[in-house]
């Protein structure tokens, strides 16, 4: 390794009752590409935090470039050259994209009252999105913007610092493979030009596709570095979770069995000049495939009755259904993961409890009154079924990782007896060891006849964990696949319109 132009010596940092990070180092050079990884909880976020000027170290020390710091602020950080792209999307909805890629770096223009330039605000992030390969504008408004493109704005906004090191946090979680392969040849680039990038991700083949190092954290300490000739999934894993995991395919105990839903012809706001027809049988894990904006998101919520269906029939067991809103979908046993649990899924700031029982509140009440009993003992059942790690269900949701979360979404679901339920991303943001564990929870449902249909932008999880494989593209299915036609390249091609031999 060359010089490096950032190190953190013996960083450790303590809350109540828990140690975060106990006497880490941590160098990259310039032009370095370093992979961190480590479950929720290792302590990535914190060192990040550090690094960052958020929180201060209770010991050790940073050096940039050669100069020594107990602690860094957040304006000694930025002004070093350490830009973030956030996992958790720092936006402001009610602004366009160019105001927050620029959010308090506004360039100004002439005279004594200095107005905001707009102009070469909307020309510079016009030059970030061209470079990212964005298909929306800097005068769009980022609340009409999906999951994956608001993402992209993050990475915009980084890149617009002109910063010399990069820390990107599960940069592609809502990203689709194009867009993937789009972000790691900007990493590249990057790279290329001796800014250093900080590569944070749960998925485990990006971090083997673009860095130079790994540095593995596991309970807070630094359990072990591999250079660019060690770096395998089967490597990291087993530094970060002290073992080998199980192929991501569990196979159905029994074949699947008759036709849970059936879809035929059916209709979306998003494409409504094209339908979907499939069908989803008892006891199997479907898997929808395809790129961002194909059409995916859209056809759960008409599943799940938040959007209405523009034509075509949903038929559950045979019987046409018309779904109008999402408690005749829960009334009839279609329940809905959504891809963003902490908008969609959950109450952040209510406890686990209260979320678990919330969208079947008439089972743990008398005379419209709430019986706490019912409620604390089908929550604390949930806990211990799914492996929520928490303290105790009294425990606020948004105290939780984001793979506990996503099992409290799961937990409220599971007492109200599911014959559809819809994973909409199921593992984004999600650590390695967590999404076995989701995998495994999908699987023993699917064992006791529950139809899953999960939808998913990442390869290696859709062609890990699916029976079968359904792939859209712009509003339509362009093909089925059975495993033993499952690769990348079948789904790719099916994605962008092509037609198998």
């Amino acid at each position: 390794m060359a010089a490096p132009f950032l190190e953190l010596s013996d960083i450790s940092k303590a809350y109540p009752g828990v140690v975060a990070l106990d006497n880490v180092n941590f160098a990259i050079a310039h032009g370095e590409v370093v992979g961190l990884v480590g479950e929720n909880g290792a302590g990535k976020s914190t060192l990040m935090k550090i690094l960052g000027g958020v929180v201060a170290p209770d010991q050790g020390m940073i050096r940039i470039s050669g100069t020594a710091h107990a602690a860094l602020s957040v304006a000694e950080a930025s002004r070093a050259g350490i830009a973030f792209v956030h996992q958790e999307l720092n936006l402001f909805d009610n602004l366009d994209v160019a105001a927050n890629v620029f959010i308090g770096r506004e360039p100004l223009k002439g005279g004594p009252l200095r107005l905001v330039d707009n102009r070469t605000m909307l020309l510079e992030t016009q030059k970030l999105l061209n470079l990212l390969g964005a298909d929306f504008t800097p005068a769009t408004s980022v609340a009409d913007l999906s999951l994956a493109q608001r993402q992209l704005v993050e990475i915009a906004k980084a890149l617009s610092l002109d910063a010399r090191v990069v820390i990107m946090d599960e940069p592609t979680s809502s990203l689709t493979v194009t867009e993937t392969t789009r972000l790691l040849k900007i990493i590249a680039d990057l790279k290329a030009s001796g800014v250093s990038v900080i590569f944070i991700s749960h998925r485990l083949h990006e971090v083997e596709r673009c860095a130079d190092r790994v540095i593995v954290l596991r309970d807070g300490r630094k359990v072990g570095e591999l250079d660019r000739s060690q770096i395998t999934h089967e490597a990291m894993i087993r530094l970060m979770i002290g073992r080998s995991l199980k192929s991501l395919y569990l196979p159905p105990a029994a074949p699947p069995r008759g036709d849970a839903l059936i879809l035929d012809e059916l209709r979306t706001a998003a494409f409504p000049h094209r339908s979907v027809s499939l069908t989803l049988r008892e006891g199997e894990i479907l898997g929808l495939a395809g790129l961002v904006g194909s059409g995916r998101t859209e056809l759960a919520r008409v599943l799940f009755g938040i959007d209405r269906k523009l034509g075509g029939d949903i038929r559950l067991h045979g019987k046409i259904l018309t779904i109008a809103s999402p408690r005749e979908a829960i009334d009839n046993g279609i329940f809905l993961v959504p891809e963003d649990r902490k908008r969609s899924g959950l109450l952040l700031d209510v406890l686990i409890s209260e979320n678990i029982s919330l969208p079947d509140l008439a089972a743990y009440s008398r005379n419209y009154l709430m019986q706490a009993v019912p409620e604390a003992q089908n929550a604390e059942h949930q806990r211990k079924q799914l492996n929520i790690r928490s303290r105790s269900i009294r425990t606020l949701a948004g105290t939780l990782s984001g793979g506990n979360q996503q099992k409290v979404v799961l937990a409220k679901w599971l007492a109200m007896e599911p014959k559809i339920i819809i994973f909409d991303e199921p593992t984004r943001g999600v650590d390695v060891g967590a999404k076995q564990e989701i995998y495994e929870l999908m699987r023993a449902l699917s064992d006791r006849g529950v139809a899953i249909l999960m939808i998913s932008s990442d390869m290696e999880e859709v062609i890990g964990v699916s029976d079968r494989m359904a792939v859209m593209h712009e509003g339509q299915i362009s093909g089925f696949l059975a495993r033993d036609r499952f690769s990348e390249d079948n789904v790719l091609k099916l994605a962008v319109g092509q037609r198998l031999q």
